[in-house]
């Protein structure tokens, strides 16, 4: 898995910190966390996001991440930490690219999307 450079991602925990902590917060610095956030999580998104949805689908994204390693065996949880999940324009793989081992196949960017948010609905209910 990929991540932020060091100083975005030291700024990231410092504001997420400063926000738990209910410190006096500026809408600035609610926008930055917000833009380090997204930053982070379309590391692995290997197309091109845009319109209003981003921010949501690039959550969406992460959570599948997070949501897939909780119900995978031992083998795959080893492979995801090792390698993580990408996603690209008609796959979902364990591996850091689309040459890398097929987790699913999709005819077209919005069916990715729709599986993607459908199988993190699903998950909220397993919980």
């Amino acid at each position: 898995m990929r991540n932020l450079p060091l100083k975005q991602s030291q700024r990231m925990i410092e504001l997420k910190n400063k926000f738990e902590s209910t410190l006096e917060t500026t809408m600035e610095e609610f926008i930055e966390l917000r833009e380090l956030e997204f930053k982070n999580n379309k590391l692995d998104i290997n197309f091109r996001l845009s319109g209003d949805n981003k921010y949501y689908y690039a959550n969406q994204c992460a959570e599948f991440t997070k949501n897939l390693y909780s119900v995978s065996d031992e083998k795959t949880k080893l492979k995801i930490s090792a390698d993580g999940i990408s996603f690209n324009p008609y796959s979902i793989n364990i591996g850091y690219n689309q040459y890398c081992e097929d987790f699913k196949r999709f005819n077209s960017t919005d069916e990715l999307l729709g599986f993607v948010v459908g199988f993190n609905k699903a998950m909220q209910y397993i919980k």
